[in-house]
């Protein structure tokens, strides 16, 4: 089982990118969108495994000592998002055919977990994407005298 209170290794912008892309394809329903990030890819169901590790982990984890006694719920609540992560990450062992299951399962956690009534899946997934590519983009600078590259995310 990883350590969950140890900091996760940086994605690189282009993996951040490509496994929101693909997330949203999915979540959009576009099959011919997430085929071609997929052949393009091949270890997408790898990098949404470390997509989920940073949207699950943070949502379920143990509050801070300091916010008081964790309550069954919060123990049951960290434990379901480390079989969650574990699951997915065997999943994805199965190779590029998983990525479609394993990104169906981040969209129905973001669903349950991180959308109120009047939210958006596609607004959700587009701030984490935000914060995932802006992570991966101040772990990893872009080489001194390169251009600099403007990302909106759309």
């Amino acid at each position: 089982m990883p350590d969950t209170t140890a900091p996760l290794a940086p994605m690189t912008p282009h993996a951040a990118i490509s496994a929101f892309s693909y997330l949203r394809a999915v979540q959009g329903d576009d099959v011919e969108a997430a085929r071609e990030f997929t052949s393009t890819e091949p270890r997408m169901a790898e990098l949404l495994v470390d997509v989920v590790e940073r949207i699950v982990v943070p949502v379920t984890m143990l509050p801070d000592p300091e916010a008081g006694e964790p309550s069954t719920e919060t123990f049951a609540l960290e434990a379901l998002g480390r079989v969650l992560v574990a699951s997915l990450r065997t999943w994805a062992q199965a190779g590029p055919d998983a990525a479609e299951g394993i990104a169906r399962s981040v969209v129905d956690f973001v669903v349950q977990f991180l959308t109120d009534d009047h939210e958006d899946v596609a607004e959700v997934l587009r701030q984490l994407e935000a914060v995932g590519v802006g992570q991966a983009i101040a772990a990893h600078p872009a080489p001194a005298g390169s251009h600099p590259v403007r990302l909106s995310i759309v």
